[in-house]
């Protein structure tokens, strides 16, 4: 990272530590809708308020990363591609704590018969945003596993769609109100949209990697 950035310690640090709670909300997450499905709501409202925190300190690691890059980072480029993987990065945090918020202000009822298609769902949206960590820590120390672990966040993102495919034709075959098979309809595209979210941070991560490599 320090041959990217010519910088200090201080960053890598920040980085790792943005990183690391990018992971944590996105593990919550997952453990937030097993708690929403399985009917533990107290507890979905504890993870709900840890996205919040994790939000905040996100917001915080990247609001000084930003201000340290700007005052001294000696590269202008480099600098750029840093603040849109970061700033790109943060979004999926806000859009995971979004998502639970609306759970937790519209509580949908969740079918029992479909609760392995809402989990498998989740899981291939979280594992994508694994992969993008794995892949945005690889873009500062590894440039060559770069494209391995943005091929993995695409995998999982056609994952994600596809289940998530199956989950909605199963919610418009449930005998219930039009109006309510289309709030389910939003809830799971909200959690489709999280895997989206971490391919569109891939395609930009992408195209950094190729130009460092030129």
């Amino acid at each position: 990272m320090a041959l990217l950035l010519k910088t200090t310690k201080f960053v890598e640090s920040q980085i790792d530590s943005f990183l690391d709670v990018v992971s944590d909300a996105a593990m919550t997450f997952q453990m937030a809708i097993e708690d929403y499905i399985n009917g533990r709501i107290e507890q979905f409202e504890e993870r709900l308020s840890q996205i919040r925190e994790f939000e905040h300190r996100a917001d915080d690691l990247r609001i000084s990363i930003e201000r340290f890059l700007y005052e001294r980072t000696l590269i202008p480029e480099n600098r750029g591609d840093v603040l849109a993987i970061l700033e790109s990065t943060d979004e999926i945090i806000d859009n995971i704590k979004d998502t639970l918020v609306q759970f937790s202000i519209e509580m949908p009822g969740i079918d029992p018969m479909l609760n392995d298609l809402w989990l498998q769902t989740t899981r291939a949206s979280v594992a994508a945003v694994e992969q993008l960590v794995y892949a945005v820590r690889s873009f500062f120390r590894d440039l060559a596993a770069v494209n391995n672990h943005i091929h993995k966040v695409y995998f999982f993102e056609r994952e994600a769609d596809h289940i998530g495919e199956k989950l909605r034709r199963q919610i418009f075959g449930l005998d219930i109100h039009l109006s309510k098979q289309c709030q389910l309809r939003d809830f799971a595209l909200h959690i489709e949209q999280i895997s989206d979210d971490a391919q569109n941070v891939c395609d930009q991560l992408a195209i950094f990697a190729i130009k460092r490599q030129l």
